[in-house]
């Protein structure tokens, strides 16, 4: 980190939902600051910001205890409007994007500074929170004794192939990282989901903030990581009780999203992504070779082999599913995406180390080591 964390020490003017001026102290202290950057996202913005807001109607009184801002990040669409119709929500624009930066780092480290909570709350345009979340994810960062807690949302999925993918890749996740060693202090193991991160603002200050993963794609997993390495404690958990959110609209959006991310979370993608292939071919090609067997070779003990052999890879299949937190129908359909997910795990390889440029929101971003 080459400069910290900036202490408000001066009056700063932002632009409020009914479009005048307002004027913050750095003496305002409230118990928690709310940001929510938003790039083109008048499709779910609307319904986010109803959720927050109705969190004061609970009794933790927005403007009072809390701060609600939104960052709007050069958005062509109507996501600034929308967020301007809710009262006591702070609209913010963030400035122009500098060489190396990721947008989201750079929405939320513009928004960071001027925030006076006790704890910051990054959260993302498409999340849905459950009446008085917030409140509760506070008392329960407390409870635990962590400065950083994120929780993993409920995944709403639409269509045969968000229904089919989304449940590989999260039990691929829970595998890679999973929340209990996540939650153990003394394992290097360390994850965050930017739907729902919040983290004490001193820590956060003393971490460097998005400022020091400003060229990351996956920040919210640097952050954790660099808490968890500061032994600032480190709290990670499924939470269907908290949120939900709608991560894609639609099938390109999907398959962008994921390209995007998944060389990153997963540094073997390469490997990753031909065993996937390889499963599929199992999983889908066996019963074809079975029913082959039975009409040609007709030899039955190597057609019970060959059938044993499938419904042992279909248990396997299925149990590491299940840890994906999705309804049963979805994991059922989940072998049906084994090629899309390795197609996506390899083609988010070689933009990573081939192409070394990676696509998201209508920007591109250089993944060149020290491109930044």
């Amino acid at each position: 980190m080459d400069e910290e964390f900036p202490i408000l020490d001066e009056e700063f003017g932002r632009e409020t939902s009914a479009g005048s001026k307002t004027q913050g102290h750095a003496e305002t202290t409230l118990l928690l600051a709310v940001i929510v950057p938003a790039r083109n996202e008048a499709d779910s913005i609307r319904a986010c910001l109803a959720s927050l807001t109705q969190q004061s109607e609970e009794g933790f009184l927005l403007g009072r205890e809390w701060d609600l801002m939104v960052v709007d990040d050069g958005s062509a669409d109507a996501t600034r409007q929308i967020a301007m119709e809710f009262a006591g929500v702070t609209v913010l624009e963030a400035p122009p994007l500098a060489e190396g930066w990721t947008g989201k780092s750079n929405a939320l480290w513009f928004a960071a500074q001027r925030a006076v909570g006790k704890w910051l709350l990054f959260t993302d345009a498409d999340t849905v929170h459950e009446a008085g979340d917030l409140r509760r994810a506070m008392h329960e960062a407390e409870r635990h004794h962590v400065a950083m807690l994120s929780y993993s949302p409920r995944q709403l999925v639409h269509g045969l192939w968000q229904r089919a993918l989304m449940p590989l890749i999260f039990a691929d996740l829970a595998q890679k990282y999973p929340p209990q060693l996540v939650n153990l202090p003394d394992s290097r193991v360390a994850a965050a989901n930017g739907q729902f991160l919040l983290i004490d603002r001193a820590v956060y200050q003393r971490l460097g903030g998005h400022k020091a993963v400003h060229a990351s794609l996956i920040e919210d997993m640097e952050l954790a990581l660099r808490c968890k390495q500061s032994k600032a404690g480190l709290r990670f958990r499924h939470a269907p009780d908290a949120l939900s959110t709608r991560m894609y609209c639609s099938f390109g959006a999907m398959c962008e999203g994921w390209k995007k991310n998944l060389a990153a979370l997963f540094p073997d993608a390469l490997p990753r992504g031909l065993w996937k292939l390889f499963q599929a071919a199992l999983l889908l090609g066996l019963p074809l070779l079975d029913i082959w067997l039975y009409l040609t070779v007709a030899r039955t003990p190597v057609i019970w082999a060959v059938g044993l052999w499938w419904i042992w890879r279909v248990r396997v299949h299925y149990a590491s599913v299940s840890r994906a937190h999705f309804p049963f129908l979805d994991n059922l359909l989940s072998p049906l995406a084994l090629p899309l997910f390795a197609w996506l795990l390899l083609e988010s390889w070689m933009q990573k180390n081939l192409r070394n440029q990676v696509a998201w929101k209508g920007r591109s971003y250089s993944t060149r080591p020290g491109a930044d």
